[in-house]
């Protein structure tokens, strides 16, 4: 028996013993997984094989969150060091997504929290003043 296949059963009994599987999801689990066993071992698998993250840019930007759409974890903020993970900038970032270039990319609450602390220091007051 090949290698690649015992290692597969390996992999898919063990999850069988955790949860109820189909006998058709076993066998497309084994399948697969022997493929990509043998195509890693080959050095042919690489990341650009996976599937992109599935969200739409429009719902990524969430009332308490902002999703990733390189890599779909969840934060507060996007941040330049994160992006620059990617290999993006924040302006690259947002033309790749089809953002406006002025679009923050901040959760909507964090957002209307800096505003209204914003209007409550009023420095454009305290700029006329000096």
């Amino acid at each position: 028996m090949d290698e690649h296949l015992k290692q597969a059963l390996e992999i898919v009994k063990a999850q069988a013993s955790v949860r109820n599987m189909t006998e058709e999801e076993i066998t497309s689990m084994v399948k697969k997984l022997a493929d990509d066993i043998k195509n890693i071992s080959d050095g042919q698998f690489n990341a650009d094989n996976e599937s992109p993250v599935n969200i739409d840019p429009k719902k990524a930007l969430k009332e308490k969150s902002v999703s990733c759409l390189e890599c779909g974890k969840s934060f507060k903020i996007l941040t330049k060091r994160h992006l620059a993970a990617h290999g993006l900038t924040t302006a690259e970032y947002r033309e790749k997504w089809g953002y406006k270039k002025n679009t923050p990319l901040v959760c909507k609450s964090l957002q209307r929290e800096r505003r209204n602390k914003m209007k409550k220091m009023k420095l454009w007051e305290k700029r006329t003043k000096s």
